[in-house]
């Protein structure tokens, strides 16, 4: 799958954010999700187990700052 430009910068801002060694989790979760937008299929459900797994991938610290981002990141 080929990322827009605004798909590319919210990856290296997640994967900036995520536990070390985690990137390669992350970078999977997210291209899901991307493509699940570009299907039409990023529904409430999917939004709704997407969330919980990249919050476990974060750092701690980070989590609030990623999950406010996420609350308005749109395809």
């Amino acid at each position: 799958m080929v990322l827009n430009e605004r798909q590319e910068k919210f990856l290296r801002f997640i994967l900036e954010r995520v536990q070390t060694g985690k990137e390669n989790d992350a970078k999977t979760l997210l291209t899901e999700s991307f493509s699940k937008q570009a299907e039409g299929t990023f529904n409430e459900e999917y939004k709704n187990s997407f969330i919980p797994r990249m919050v476990a991938l974060l750092k701690q610290d980070k989590i609030e700052e990623v999950k406010n981002i996420m609350a308005n990141f749109k395809n």
